[in-house]
């Protein structure tokens, strides 16, 4: 499509001919009306004719000169929408000190009041998306790929750091890293940030996914939207994949390996990452050399909270042994009711075949397949990921 300057070039050389070809045609017609009235039948046709084009390319000429203008004015006009849009989602808070859109957040819990870190990036009515990073015990900061991709389309996004997480008080209680009250934490979150359901998108992934579907199950009502970013919706199942797919993929050697550390309880042992860093890690968290990842991603990891790791999770990166081992929702998919994305890729340490039946569970569920991607498949597969989350988010 050519820039509105190149139109206008164009149109106006268009108009400058007619003008000429109308002078040379009234020159032309004074000639022949001076000519004796003996003149040939022949020519009083071509006079006819003359005139006729005359008035034709008066009312071309005419025509392009109304285009033009149409189109200089419908080019102001989405000029100023532009900049008005760009304007709302870039303006101020109301705070009397602007601090880059940062607001800690009381907790109430049964230990006491703590407080959560959130930044919100843009302004935007209708969508606002709080992401839940993973872990459990990681950091917001492995997120920061998602401002090259939605401040561009307008859409609102607030990082959080979950409580012991990051910029997030972090209390050192393990009575306090428990799912339920997590969910009760989103909650009072939301209500911090005056998100609702005409407004309010969840995304959560990994551990977040956990919590994402566990918050919807009670408060959905609350939600315009929700999106399941690579976690399954069964730890037992999950675990199931990660004995009879993952590991099996594994070198036999190495496998040993691993398996004789974790048998040891030994998880401390530096030849334990050192085995799980080129043998899984690059081939089913993020599918690049680890001395490549993103510096996010490195800088959120060097963050993670051990003691929340540990007492969700467990210490082993092959299926859940703390505090999430048996948690399973998958039976109760069917009551989400609002329209939610789920995400799968082919090489995460989640099975793509479990997320898409996830997706057709749901009452309103849509399934993203990032043929390409991994765990991080909003790294290793950016395209096909922030395509497909894009779109859901700007068709709901």
């Amino acid at each position: 499509m050519l820039p509105i300057d190149s139109f206008t070039t164009i149109l106006w050389g268009f108009v400058r001919s007619s003008f000429v070809c109308c002078s040379y045609a009234l020159r032309k017609k004074g000639g022949l009306y001076e000519q004796t009235q003996n003149e040939t039948k022949t020519i009083q046709k071509k006079r006819i004719l003359d005139q006729s084009k005359i008035r034709i390319m008066k009312k071309t000429a005419i025509r392009l000169c109304t285009l033009v203008a149409t189109l200089f004015l419908v080019s102001c006009s989405k000029t100023e929408t532009t900049t008005a849009t760009l304007q709302d989602y870039f303006k101020n808070t109301q705070d009397s000190i602007q601090n880059g859109g940062v607001k800690m957040i009381p907790i109430t819990t049964t230990k006491g009041t703590f407080k959560v870190w959130t930044k919100r990036i843009g302004n935007n009515p209708k969508i606002k998306v709080l992401l839940l990073n993973g872990g459990p015990g990681a950091t917001h900061e492995y997120f920061e790929c998602f401002e090259n991709f939605l401040p561009a389309e307008g859409i609102e996004f607030i990082y959080y750091d979950q409580l012991g997480c990051g910029n997030a008080d972090n209390p050192n209680d393990v009575a306090l890293w428990d799912l339920p009250r997590y969910v009760e934490e989103v909650e009072q979150v939301r209500i911090a940030l005056g998100l609702d359901q005409n407004n309010f998108y969840l995304l959560g992934h990994s551990w977040g996914g956990i919590l994402a579907m566990e918050y919807t199950l009670k408060y959905q009502k609350n939600m315009k939207g929700l999106i399941i970013s690579n976690m399954m919706s069964s730890c037992p199942e999950y675990g199931k994949y990660a004995d009879e797919v993952l590991a099996k993929q594994l070198p036999a050697e190495v496998l040993a390996e691993i398996n004789k550390i974790e048998a040891a309880k030994d998880f401390s042992n530096p030849r334990y990452m050192e085995l799980l860093l080129p043998n899984f890690y690059e081939k089913h968290i993020l599918r690049f050399p680890t001395n490549n990842w993103p510096e996010p991603v490195n800088r959120s990891f060097a963050k993670l909270n051990q003691s929340l790791y540990v007492t969700m999770q467990g210490p082993s990166e092959f299926g859940i042994s703390g505090k999430l081992e048996q948690w399973d929702r998958k039976a109760n998919l069917k009551n989400i009711s609002i329209p939610t994305l789920v995400i799968g890729a082919q090489h995460d340490t989640m099975d793509p075949k479990h997320m898409k039946e996830m997706s057709e569970l749901v009452q309103k569920g849509t399934y993203l397949y990032c043929e390409k991607g991994s765990h991080m498949a909003f790294y290793d597969d950016q395209k096909t990921y922030f395509a497909g989350l894009l779109s859901f988010l700007k068709k709901e």
